[in-house]
């Protein structure tokens, strides 16, 4: 039985828009920590950079392959691989940190990526480290993240 069924057919209409209304405040109003506050920012600042395909016009494939370790280097916390679309991709290109109690430590490859296409390089193997600071709530104490970032880039011209 749907809201058209149970409330009346008005229901069925309004409902919907009163909880998405309602959904929207209390998003606004809930108080953002600052990793969040951090992700909003990093992804406007992404959103407002021009596309690879703008500001590389010789690049035609990049393919990244990202493998994220703890601050030892020793323990594998995730990887991906990643083929960017070109058009769509921006030239700001950073990965965020995949620790959660991290805060400010994101990944910025802009300037790797700059380096290696200026080159002509086809393929970059390096590492970076986490820059961030780990907070922990329950011992109320900030130590930095240096988690690490292994990561290839393949590109095609």
């Amino acid at each position: 039985m749907g809201l058209a069924g149970f409330c009346g057919p008005a229901a069925a209409t309004v409902l919907p828009a009163l909880y998405f209304f309602v959904s929207e405040i209390t998003l606004q109003n809930r108080k953002r920590s600052p990793r969040d506050e951090h992700r909003l920012l990093e992804r406007q600042r992404v959103a407002d950079s021009a596309s690879l395909a703008q500001t590389f016009p010789s690049l035609k494939s990049l393919k990244v392959e990202l493998e994220f370790f703890d601050s030892k280097g020793y323990t594998r916390n995730g990887g991906m691989t990643y083929r960017a679309n070109l058009e769509h991709a921006k030239s700001v290109f950073c990965f965020n940190c995949v620790n959660q109690d991290c805060v400010a430590g994101d990944y910025d490859l802009s300037e790797n990526l700059s380096a290696a296409i200026l080159a002509k390089r086809k393929t970059v193997t390096a590492e970076l480290r986490c820059q961030g600071i780990r907070h922990n709530k329950e011992r109320k104490s900030q130590t930095p993240c240096q988690s690490i970032l292994r990561y290839k880039l393949s590109l095609a011209y």
